[in-house]
């Protein structure tokens, strides 16, 4: 690239497309003003819109709520600059998305990743980009929230979400200053593609000790499998990368145990990608949105070429199809105690074992959500499938408003559920994939700002009345126009 990172030109090139970006922000007369009547409960000031986490998806809410006029705070557990997966637990290479992809940036250009990366390294050097290297958007995205000015509280964990039926959500806090409640009008959920859940690991992990396997999304040092046999369950993305890091920290042996007799070769979700979808898929009966998520889940997304290659290119590494795990025992080795893989291949002996194995909406391994999540109505309460497209994904997802609101199962069961709003990967069956994926993250985030918007302006709509009513700046002071002389008929 023709420039580095940090260098004077860069640092150049940042500082006009900031400037151009502030300028941007001016002429649209962004942000809009506050428009919000304060609220006080309890003596407590009340925020308007507090959001939990604050990678991609709760940055880009924040923002669309911020333009709308409306303030909103981001609560995240992580330590500022690592929000997300990207600098954590991802450990692919690059993006899998395409890097044209705007992301983000809410129809402003000077707010893409492009613009940011060519004020930096120039046309050449965005031309000369295959794919966006993950710690290069974590650097964007660490841009993105500074040139925002968001006010993203880090290494605050919510401990309990609490729903009151006096108009406000309390949140439960701790962060290192000790204990708090935050109460807000709202609350934003944008906690990711585990965002009402975590790992789904087989049930036969139970038995096994925790020393000697790990899920692809752990926050694991790669260097302990230096001169170890590694079996990786899966075949997704995540198993490649889990693979390569693996083969890449000195894994003596690798091998991939695939239950598929193949890899997928079409990503079916580019397929279903068009504005049209975006915006039409809410507003599709419930059989058609189940057909299209249930279709996508069953093709099965294949791993980028990228990361198969950066994996097949070692010697060690096996990709064994047809391989199913039957079941996984811990036999003696000498003074070691190794894991012994059964399957319809072969018996396979391990020193580790790396899950692939996805995510699951599963509220019981979420505190946080221990309130909330009795009342919740899922898709399950609401649709049955046809015979041969049962899937638990689906069935387990949360049956969202307009405005990605949770609804109770039962009326009035929980009083203030509704101000819960889930802007995270489950919401994809109800309002399709906008919600956390590069792609349409500036859809979902603006959908879900202008819904908000609207709901608050309706609770308050007395008080607004009443603006309009004191309302007195005068267009006119009356010594703009001269009355007219009396006419021929008012002088007779």
């Amino acid at each position: 690239m023709p420039n580095k990172l940090n260098s004077p030109s860069a640092k150049a090139g940042l500082d006009a497309l900031e400037a151009r970006l502030r300028q941007d922000l001016a002429w649209l007369e962004l942000p809009a003003k506050s428009w919000v009547p304060p609220m006080t409960v309890d003596g407590q000031a009340v925020l308007e819109v507090a959001i939990i986490g604050g990678g991609q998806a709760g940055m880009a809410a924040a923002v669309s709520l911020i333009h709308l006029g409306i303030n909103a705070v981001i609560f995240d557990q992580s330590p500022e600059g690592f929000e997300g997966p990207w600098a954590t637990t991802a450990r692919m290479e690059t993006l899998r998305s395409p890097k044209k992809l705007t992301g983000p940036a809410l129809g402003f250009s000077t707010l893409t990743f492009r613009a940011w990366h060519e004020a930096q390294f120039g046309l050449e050097g965005w031309e000369a980009l295959d794919k966006i290297p993950r710690l290069q958007w974590m650097d964007y995205l660490r841009w993105y929230r500074r040139v925002m000015s968001l006010d993203i509280r880090n290494a605050h964990r919510v401990e309990s979400i609490v729903p009151r039926a006096d108009g406000v959500v309390a949140l439960h806090l701790s962060a290192p200053e000790g204990k708090s409640i935050v109460l807000a009008r709202r609350v934003v959920l944008a906690t990711g593609r585990d965002g009402l859940g975590g790992a789904y690991l087989p049930p036969l992990v139970e038995d096994l000790p925790s020393e000697k396997w790990a899920h692809s999304s752990d926050d694991m040092d790669y260097r302990q499998l230096a001169g170890k046999r590694v079996g990786v369950i899966g075949a997704g993305a995540s198993s490649m990368d889990s693979a390569a890091t693996a083969l890449e920290a000195g894994a003596a042996r690798v091998d991939l145990l695939i239950r598929r007799a193949d890899l997928p070769r079409i990503n079916k979700g580019k397929g279903a990608g068009s504005p049209g979808l975006t915006n039409g898929h809410l507003h599709l009966p419930d059989d058609w949105k189940w057909r299209i998520r249930h279709y996508i889940n069953i093709q099965q997304t294949p791993p980028p070429s990228g990361s198969v290659q950066r994996v097949s290119k070692f010697p060690n590494v096996r990709f064994i199809f047809g391989a199913p795990i039957d079941a996984i025992d811990l036999h003696a080795e000498g003074n070691e105690e190794g894991l012994r893989v059964t399957t319809p291949r072969g018996v396979f002996d391990f020193d580790f074992l790396i899950f692939s194995t996805g995510f699951r909406i599963d509220w019981t391994i979420r505190s946080e959500f221990a309130v909330i999540a009795p009342h919740i109505r899922n898709w399950s309460d609401r649709y049955t499938p046809p015979p041969g497209e049962e899937d638990a994904e689906l069935s387990d997802s949360p049956d969202l408003g307009p405005v990605f609101e949770f609804q109770p199962k039962q009326p009035d069961s929980l009083p203030g559920l509704e101000r819960v709003h889930c802007f995270c990967y489950p919401a994809a069956l109800t309002h399709g994939s906008v919600s956390g994926d590069i792609p349409s993250i500036t859809d979902g985030a603006q959908r879900l700002a202008q819904g908000l918007a609207s709901l608050l302006y309706g609770e308050d709509i007395a008080a607004h009345y009443r603006t309009i009513q004191a309302y007195e700046e005068p267009e006119l002071v009356g010594d703009e126009w001269l009355p007219s002389a009396p006419t021929e008929a008012e002088r007779r």
